[in-house]
């Protein structure tokens, strides 16, 4: 069987090799010149900690072994899901008999007067991260536009290099989604004193200002934030364009059912394109689960995709975080551990005596257990006295 996988991220890349060995015969097409590389490291190779090479994840002996026929460099322009054909921007014909869109997302480029201006940047790809480093020299002045996990590891990295780094957030706290008042306020404290960054937030961006290059940042209360190179890290959204092209059920994502399967015969999708019953992925975690679901589908093995809490464990500048389920949501009991001097910061969310939501902040070793809790709904009114310290401490409940 010709399984044809459109995207080399890292929903792409499983998919393929489990496709292979499965003895698959595969094609694996990549927008991006590169070998697959860990997108989760960007921030490594920004900061210099790393060059692009140490990212690969799979070199060119390592997919031929694997049986992968990687094609970098190609994007796919066209599908015709009658033909099974695909047709490159070269206009180069690819069939297939199955075929796995993990097109992934793009990132969001603010419309924002002055946006074209040199010295703008995304955040997205390690095109970028080496653009970046290419215009950057110490001691310049940059604005980050958006305090969530990318925006952050972007500010932290780039203050690692010595720019002055200025993030702009239109919420009251960083990485908002995953994080409450309490934890995100001990982040922001942490990272800038750190990274020696500073944070304006609540606060939007209006302009880009300059001539030729970035010189200032316009903020929407008319605040004018000096600035020689601006990045905007405020979100992804799915890349829809060729699912669109070849008429497949779209809404947020490309809709999908357990087995991943879309509305046309024979092409599934997986990944951050993919909507699985309303939902559309951001983490790399329910990606690759995504990925595994495909090619069993594809193998003929019966499989479902099962969903889990949304849950990270995460490190922004060296601060440990975890976050899973329901961030304060509204109807539930609350507990909160807190030790201010040692940047230690734990709130759990109850509903009906079952954990719903949990964010660590500083000491994230239990992690797991709080994750199970929420995975599995289990009672946990016998628990609740110790509960925010940890199964370490429930015997004592």
């Amino acid at each position: 069987m010709r399984v044809l996988v459109i995207g080399a991220g890292p929903a792409g890349m499983r998919c393929a090799e489990s496709l292979a060995a499965a003895g698959m015969e595969v094609v694996l097409c990549g927008e991006e010149p590169a070998l697959p590389y860990d997108r989760v490291a960007l921030g490594r190779v920004l900061g210099g900690e790393a060059e692009p090479q140490a990212l690969i994840t799979h070199d060119a002996a390592q997919l031929r072994a694997l049986g992968i026929a990687y094609r970098p460099a190609v994007r796919i322009a066209a599908l015709d899901v009658m033909a099974r054909r695909a047709l490159t921007a070269r206009d180069e014909a690819i069939g297939w008999d199955r075929a796995v869109l993990a097109t992934g997302s793009e990132p969001i480029r603010l419309a924002l007067p002055g946006a074209e201006l040199p010295g703008v940047f995304v955040y997205r790809r390690i095109a970028d991260v080496l653009a970046m480093r290419r215009h950057l020299v110490p001691g310049m002045r940059v604005a980050v536009i958006g305090g969530g996990l990318l925006g952050l590891e972007a500010a932290a990295a780039l203050a690692g290099r010595g720019a002055r780094v200025t993030v702009v957030h239109a919420a009251a706290w960083p990485m908002e989604r995953q994080l409450d008042a309490g934890a995100g306020a001990l982040l922001a404290r942490g990272i800038a004193s750190r990274c020696g960054l500073r944070f304006l937030m609540p606060t939007a961006a209006e302009a880009i200002e300059g001539e030729g290059a970035v010189r200032a940042l316009r903020l929407a209360d008319g605040t004018r934030l000096a600035a020689e190179m601006v990045v905007m890290a405020v979100g992804v959204r799915p890349n829809l364009a060729l699912a669109r092209q070849a008429g497949l059920a779209c809404a947020r994502g490309i809709l999908v059912d357990e087995a991943m399967r879309t509305s046309a015969p024979g092409v599934l999708a997986i990944g951050e394109c993919a909507e699985h019953r309303g939902v559309v992925c951001g983490l790399v975690a329910p990606a690759l689960a995504m990925a595994e679901t495909a090619a069993a589908t594809i193998a003929g093995r019966a499989d479902a995709y099962v969903p889990r809490p949304d849950a990270a464990v995460l490190k922004v500048a060296g601060i440990a975080l975890f976050s899973a389920g329901e961030i304060a949501p509204p109807g539930t009991e609350a507990i909160t551990l807190q030790d201010p001097g040692a940047g230690l910061y734990r709130r759990l969310w109850l509903r009906g005596g079952r954990l719903v939501g949990a964010v660590l902040h500083g000491a994230t070793a239990d992690a797991p257990f709080f994750l199970d809790l929420i995975a599995t709904g289990r009672e946990v009114a016998a628990l609740r006295p110790m509960l925010a310290f940890g199964p370490a401490f429930q015997e004592a409940a």
